[in-house]
C-alpha cells in the first residue's frame, strides 16, 4: 500500500467512499472497490449489476482458505468475473504457499502453475514485495479481456454505497462504468431523479467530471438510493421525472402486496398451508461463518420431501439486519441465526413486522426444530379402526323413521360413536353414520357380540336380509418425516 495506493491519498479513503482510483506506472490508473465483505458489494451482486471487471482475493500464506474468501469466490464466479489471487504474508516464516495453492483447488480455482487460467501473485503488505507485478497482472487482464469504455457517450452507472449526510442531504457514491458524468447532467437512479449539483472524488475534493471507472459522489439526489441502482443520464428531465415516479409508484404496490403475504413462526406454520399443495418452510439463514451457514442449510434441505420442502432464500455471513427482517417479511419466511444476534434495529423491525427468528448455537438443536415443525406440516395418515360386524336377520319398517335392521352381532362390537358399511355379497354399497342402535326398547351406545341389536342408518333403506354391517372409526395419527420420506 505505501507506495502506489496511499500516495497523496491520506487515510480514511475506503471508510470514506468505497472505492477509489490510483495511477501506476506508465500514467495508468486502476479503480479499487472494497471487498466483498463491503455490504454494498454483496447487494449489488445480489442485484446481478455487474460493477467489477476484476476480482482481487487476498489469502493469507500462513492461514488456509476460510469460509469467507470461499464466499467471494462464489460470488465472482456467479457474476462472470476474472479472478487473481494475491497471497499474501509471503515474508512470514510460517508461510506456506503451496498449500494455499492446493486448498484452491478443492474450490475449482486452478492457477496457472497447475496448468488452470487463473493468475496469482505471492506479496507482502508490509513490506510491499510483489505488489507492483500484482498491479502489472490487473492491466495485463484488462488488455487481454479488451476492458473498454466510450468516454463521449451519456454516462452509465451504479451506485456503490448511499447514505443521508445530515449537512448535504442524500449522497450517492457512484461508479461511472461508460461515458462521462459531468456536474448538471439530468439523471435517473433507481425510483429517484434529478440534476447532479455537485461531484466530489474519494478526497472530498470538488470535480467537474467523471469519465468511465471513475468512483465520485454525487449531491443532488432527490432521495437515498438502492446499492445497486443503476444510473443513467438522460436528456429531458421531465421525461427522468415521469420515469422515476412511474417506479415508485410500481414499487409502492409490490410493497403493498408483499406486506399482505401471511408471515408465520415455526409453531404455527401448519395451518399456513391449504390441502392438497405442497407445503414449503422459507428460511433465512444468518451465521458467524460461511461454513456454519452452508453445514445448516445443507442439513435443513435434506429434510424435504415430497409433501413438505425447505427453501433458504437467502444464506449469508453475519449479524441478523434489518433488511433481513425485510427480506423475511417480503417472503413470508422465519430467520435462523446461528452464533449470531439481531441488532437493536432488527430486533424492534421483527416486532414490528411480525417477523419469527430462532437464535441456535448447536447446529442439531435448528435441524431438530425444523424437523419438528415439518412434521407438523405433514398431513396426518388416516388409519381405520374396525369395531365389528353385524348380520342382518330381519328388516322392519318404521312410520316416520325408516328401514330398521334386526341385527346380530358376529365379531367385535357396534357402537354408536362409529359409521357403518353397508356390505351385499362381498360389495360395499354405501357408507353413512348410525342413527339409531336399539336393544329391544332401550337406547343403547354399545352392542357387543353375540347380542341382537336394531339398527338404523341415516338416509338409507334399502336394506336387505343378510347384508354385513361393518361398524368403523378413522383416526388421523401424526407422521414423521421419516415415514413419509419412505412413501
Amino acid at each position: 500500500r505505501k507506495a502506489n495506493v496511499v500516495a497523496g491519498e491520506a487515510g480514511g479513503i475506503t471508510q470514506h467512499i468505497g472505492a477509489y482510483h490510483v495511477e501506476v506506472a506508465g500514467k495508468r490508473t486502476i479503480t479499487f472497490l472494497d471487498t466483498p465483505g463491503h455490504e454494498a458489494f454483496t447487494a449489488m451482486r445480489a442485484r446481478g449489476a455487474q460493477v467489477t471487471d476484476i476480482v482481487v482475493i487476498v489469502i493469507a500464506a500462513d492461514d488456509q482458505v476460510m469460509p469467507q474468501t470461499v464466499e467471494a469466490i462464489s460470488h465472482a464466479k456467479s457474476a462472470g468475473v476474472p479472478i487473481i489471487i494475491a497471497i499474501n504474508k509471503v515474508d512470514l516464516p510460517t508461510a506456506d504457499v503451496e498449500k494455499v495453492k492446493q486448498d484452491l483447488l478443492q474450490h475449482e480455482v486452478v492457477l496457472e502453475d497447475f496448468g488452470g487460467t487463473v493468475l496469482h501473485s505471492e506479496i507482502s503488505a508490509k513490506k510491499g514485495t510483489g505488489v507492483p507485478e500484482l498491479l502489472e497482472q490487473i492491466l495485463l487482464q484488462a488488455d487481454i479481456l479488451e476492458l473498454k469504455a466510450n468516454p463521449s457517450r451519456r454516462a452509465v452507472g451504479s451506485v456503490v454505497e448511499a447514505q443521508l449526510d445530515q449537512g448535504k442531504g442524500p449522497v450517492a457514491t457512484v461508479l461511472v462504468q461508460n461515458g462521462t458524468l459531468k456536474v448538471g447532467d439530468d439523471y435517473i437512479c433507481g425510483i429517484h431523479s434529478g440534476r447532479v449539483r455537485a461531484m466530489l472524488d474519494e478526497r472530498g475534493k470538488q470535480v467537474k467530471e467523471a469519465g468511465p471507472a471513475i468512483p465520485v459522489q454525487i449531491l443532488g439526489l432527490t432521495g437515498v438510493p438502492m446499492a445497486g441502482d443503476q444510473l443513467l443520464v438522460v436528456d429531458d428531465a421531465t421525461a427522468a421525472r415521469e420515469i422515476a415516479q412511474r417506479r415508485e409508484r410500481l414499487d409502492r404496490e409490490a410493497k403493498s402486496r408483499r406486506t399482505t403475504r401471511g408471515v408465520v413462526s415455526l409453531e404455527d406454520f401448519m395451518s399456513q398451508a391449504t390441502a392438497g399443495q405442497k407445503r414449503q418452510l422459507r428460511l433465512v439463514i444468518k451465521a458467524d461463518q460461511g461454513g456454519p451457514a452452508e453445514a445448516l442449510a445443507d442439513a435443513l434441505q435434506q429434510l424435504s420431501n415430497n409433501e413438505v420442502q425447505v427453501e433458504i432464500i437467502h444464506r449469508a455471513v453475519g449479524a441478523i439486519a434489518e433488511s433481513d427482517i425485510l427480506l423475511a417479511k417480503a417472503a413470508g419466511a422465519i430467520i435462523i441465526g446461528f452464533h449470531v444476534r439481531p441488532d437493536n434495529n432488527a430486533r424492534s423491525a421483527a416486532e414490528r413486522e411480525g417477523v419469527d427468528i430462532k437464535l441456535y448455537r448447536i447446529i442439531y438443536e435448528a435441524v431438530a426444530d425444523v424437523k419438528a415443525a415439518l412434521e407438523g406440516m405433514l398431513r396426518p395418515e388416516e388409519r381405520e379402526v374396525v369395531y365389528g360386524e353385524a348380520e342382518v336377520r330381519e328388516t322392519f319398517k318404521v312410520a316416520r323413521i325408516g328401514t330398521i335392521a334386526g341385527c346380530i352381532v358376529r365379531s367385535g362390537n357396534v357402537n354408536r360413536k362409529g359409521r357403518i358399511r353397508v356390505i351385499r355379497d362381498g360389495i360395499e354399497i354405501y357408507d353413512g353414520a348410525i342413527s339409531s342402535l336399539r336393544r329391544f326398547k332401550d337406547d343403547v351406545n354399545e352392542v357387543k357380540e353375540g347380542y341382537e341389536c336394531g339398527i338404523g342408518i341415516e338416509n338409507f333403506n334399502d336394506l336387505k336380509i343378510g347384508d354385513v354391517f361393518e361398524c368403523y372409526r378413522t383416526e388421523e395419527v401424526a407422521r414423521t418425516l421419516d415415514q413419509a420420506s419412505k412413501t
